[in-house]
């Protein structure tokens, strides 16, 4: 059993891999200033450069865990994410309203995928 752990922290590590299957730490965007749409857009930015750092890409997630400050929020994170997701290739989803760590944080994101 080998469990490779990327950009470790004190707190958590960004990436851990373990017999083929690849966790994400949750995401967030780079601003907290945007709206829904751009903190969408800039947290899966963040999990695009992280899959693909990990030997991995959007097309092998297998589920996403998906948390909203506010789920008047969700129609436009779904437009978003709808647009990046590969037709076919759509993870296994939850999608629930959540506190976030900072009040200007709208969404977040956790995703498990598997290696190419």
């Amino acid at each position: 059993m080998t469990i490779e752990r990327q950009q470790v922290g004190q707190r958590m590590s960004r990436i851990v891999k373990h017999n083929g299957t690849i966790y994400l730490c949750g995401q967030v965007c780079k601003d907290a200033t945007k709206d829904i749409t751009e903190q969408t857009m800039t947290m899966l930015d963040k999990v695009d450069e992280l899959l693909l750092e990990a030997g991995s890409s959007r097309e092998h997630m297998l589920s996403a865990t998906i948390y909203l400050n506010t789920m008047a929020d969700f129609s436009a994170m779904n437009a978003v994410w709808d647009a990046w997701v590969p037709q076919g290739h759509a993870p296994a989803r939850a999608c629930v309203e959540a506190a976030m760590a900072r009040p200007e944080l709208l969404v977040e994101i956790s995703v498990v995928a598997v290696e190419r």
